[in-house]
């Protein structure tokens, strides 16, 4: 269920958002990234994902958020987890400056290997554009969110 407009700006600034963050992997290592569209993280190249809205389960809402972001719908029970993340922006999805409020996920990030998918056909509502990375090249791409190059770091051991 979503909420009305100024009812999730009061929510966003007395809480933490929940969300579910996608690293998508080709057969050879390779990551899916989309550029942002919308605040926070606008312009920066990201994971795919998005928020878990009230009442759907992390079962429903990995399947709406990957047919959403992804164009397919995959289940849960196809992914890796990953594990929980924390991310802080100092602006929100309302903008930023003081009558605008901060926004702070509580991300639980899954990973799933999609051998066949095509970056130039996905749904483009919440990026401009998608491209797969190598892992060194995006940790060392300023454009690519820190929070995205965290992922990767977290991983140096697995």
């Amino acid at each position: 269920m979503w909420l009305s407009e100024d009812t999730f700006k009061q929510v966003v600034a007395s809480t933490p958002l929940i969300s579910i963050d996608l690293i998508v992997r080709d057969r050879n290592g390779k990551v899916l990234l989309g550029q942002r569209q919308n605040r926070p993280a606008q312009g920066y190249w990201f994971v795919p994902g998005g928020r878990i809205q009230k009442n759907e389960s992390l079962d429903e809402a990995f399947k709406r958020l990957t047919q959403t972001e992804l164009g397919f719908c995959y289940q849960r029970h196809q992914a890796q987890w990953f594990g929980v993340y924390q991310h802080f922006y100092t602006d929100s999805v309302f903008g930023a400056g003081v009558d605008n409020p901060s926004t702070h996920y509580v991300v639980l990030a899954y990973q799933l290997q999609i051998d066949d998918i095509d970056h130039t056909h996905l749904p483009m509502e919440q990026h401009q554009s998608f491209q797969w990375w190598d892992k060194d090249q995006l940790l060392l791409d300023c454009n690519v969110h820190q929070y995205t190059q965290d992922y990767f770091r977290s991983i140096e051991g697995r």
